[in-house]
């Protein structure tokens, strides 16, 4: 087998296994702050969570399968850790940026809640004052 598709499978599994794995922690540790987010709406923030994990295996998948091509043939062993050090560590990085992105919104949105939750008068008017 040529060295080249080796490092493709081994590019393919080790990618596609960070990209399960990361989008299962962020869907596990996610729901919790979602439900904050969403004001404890447990219905709503399992559907957003299940999308925003959709959203992310369509965005991470298709950065992997994109960058799957490579330069040119691989010669040597040293040559496959190369090439594999540069795809894996893009693709981490790309799934960083991604889960930062997806921290970043959730939170503008969790902020501008709290703050809709602090315009409310905390005890409803109990009389009148005469003028």
């Amino acid at each position: 087998m040529d060295r080249t598709v080796i490092a493709y499978v081994i590019y393919l599994i080790v990618s596609i296994g960070l990209t399960i794995w990361v989008a299962r922690t962020l869907s596990r540790n996610g729901r919790i702050f979602l439900a904050d987010v969403l004001q404890g709406n447990e219905k709503l923030a399992e559907a957003v969570n299940h999308l925003l994990v959709v959203g992310f295996y369509l965005v991470n998948l298709g950065f992997v399968a994109l960058y799957l091509s490579g330069d040119g043939t691989i010669d040597d062993t040293r040559g496959i850790f190369e090439a594999l050090s540069t795809k894996v560590g893009v693709v981490l990085l790309v799934l960083g940026v991604m889960h930062l992105a997806n921290v970043y919104v959730l939170n503008k949105i969790r902020r501008r809640g709290i703050m809709e939750r602090e315009q409310v008068p905390p005890v409803a008017p109990q009389d009148w004052v005469g003028a």
